[in-house]
């Protein structure tokens, strides 16, 4: 359903009274383009490759008003920094490989039910929840348990995460 709102906003002229310039519109393919989670920086040098005259400071303003609007979400995963998504009708949560930095999507029932007992019981009107596990990967830990280290979290301690693969 967000996706056609993204397909239906780069025909619009402005969004929330800002023009959709073609700059706009490039981030907003990127970010559909991804299929994954990309910091400011990757989405930076991605829209670079196809407009080698934006700006990361026109990345960092077009996310905020994207998040704004709703057509985006804005994810902190651990200390390290934001990652962004085009935002899902569909809640999920997120588990994060210590080592290599990826990120994976999962849904679990139990924290959806979680969120309607919490709305019930305390009759709180949630606007955002958001669960993320950290761990090693399968890969991760097969590889590290092939070198014979603890996962190799020596080399890559909480919050550090690498660039995202997948």
């Amino acid at each position: 359903m967000k996706l056609r709102m993204i397909r239906n906003i780069n025909k619009e002229k402005k969004i929330s009274g800002h023009h959709m310039t073609s700059q706009r519109r490039l981030l907003l393919e990127v970010l559909r383009q991804s299929e994954g989670h990309l910091d400011a920086k990757e989405i930076y040098r991605r829209a670079g490759e196809k407009d080698s005259s934006i700006s990361l400071a026109t990345v960092y303003r077009s996310l905020k008003l994207f998040k704004d609007n709703g057509l985006i979400d804005e994810i902190r995963l651990g200390d390290c920094c934001c990652y962004y998504e085009i935002r899902q009708s569909k809640n999920h949560q997120h588990l994060i490989c210590e080592c290599c930095g990826k990120i994976v999507e999962f849904e679990n029932e139990h924290f959806n039910k979680l969120l309607e007992d919490v709305k019930e019981k305390y009759s709180f009107k949630i606007s955002k929840a958001h669960l993320f596990l950290e761990g090693v990967c399968p890969e991760c830990k097969g590889k590290n348990s092939r070198e014979g280290s603890e996962y190799g979290m020596q080399d890559n301690k909480r919050g550090k995460f690498r660039e995202f693969r997948g």
